[in-house]
């Protein structure tokens, strides 16, 4: 149900991109850029459901590095990619937590917005507007990947992954989220998210662009990469949060390895 954006070769809005990007949905994510850090806003959503996706990133970075859980920051040492960061939600938490944190996205406004907020916050994170792909170019390498309701998103799935395998060094971990392809995520993601409650503005999401737990393994398998943990996740109106679930129907979380 959350809303990404994905990210783009060093383009400015309105350019005439290609590969992994969509410009219709960078165009859609541009226009809501100056939003990102209101938590009542457009946005609510996300700032509702990062709660869970940090302790998720925080938990299987902390096993997968061998980590001090106790340490105030146990990532010193370790460099992150956030594709399709946005406004930065997770970019920051994850400086905070010690990683030197690159954040790349498609729309030059997200970008602005997100190294405006970060530098107000006294955060160093080097925020592009650029994409996998491009990065890969660069030969670009990162211990760990955060992909975050981005691919649904994207125009070319096996490039995206594939370029994001380029630029995960051996021994890293990259964390996926995304939307299930079920009648109930259409319920549910589009239909009560877009339409009903108004969380998201409508079209901000394709049904047909959603991925099975199962089309994520086919395709991650096919770039390089081992799924080694999927979780759901679930939201309580009466608690008016989300948790980590079994439930893998709607919304679900992926960590994936290089593959051996």
């Amino acid at each position: 149900m959350a809303d990404p954006n994905n990210g783009a070769a060093r383009l400015a809005d309105g350019d005439s991109p290609s590969g992994t990007v969509d410009p219709a949905e960078i165009a859609r994510f541009s226009a809501r850029a100056s939003e990102w850090w209101d938590a009542k806003g457009k946005f609510a959503p996300l700032h509702k459901f990062n709660p869970v996706r940090l302790a998720y990133i925080r938990e299987h970075a902390l096993a997968h590095f061998g980590r001090d859980p106790k340490a105030r920051r146990p990532f010193e040492g370790l460099s992150l990619l956030d594709i399709g960061c946005g406004g930065g939600l997770l970019s920051e938490p994850m400086a905070r937590l010690g990683f030197s944190v690159t954040g790349a996205d498609a729309s030059e406004a997200n970008i602005k917005t997100a190294a405006i907020h970060a530098e107000e916050q006294g955060l160093s994170i080097d925020y592009r507007a650029t994409t996998a792909e491009a990065l890969a170019e660069e030969g670009r390498t990162f211990d760990v990947i955060l992909n975050m309701e981005v691919i649904e998103h994207v125009a070319d799935t096996a490039l995206f992954l594939g370029s994001c395998r380029a630029v995960l060094k051996p021994g890293g971990m990259m964390v996926l989220a995304t939307l299930n392809r079920t009648l109930k995520a259409y319920a549910l993601a589009i239909v009560g998210a877009e339409y009903v409650l108004g969380w998201l503005p409508r079209g901000t999401h394709e049904w047909n662009k959603f991925i099975t737990p199962a089309e994520l393994r086919t395709r991650g398998e096919a770039a390089g990469f081992s799924t080694v943990d999927l979780a759901g996740v679930t939201y309580s109106p009466i608690a008016d949060r989300w948790r980590r679930s079994l439930d893998t129907d709607v919304n679900y979380m992926a960590l994936m390895v290089p593959a051996a």
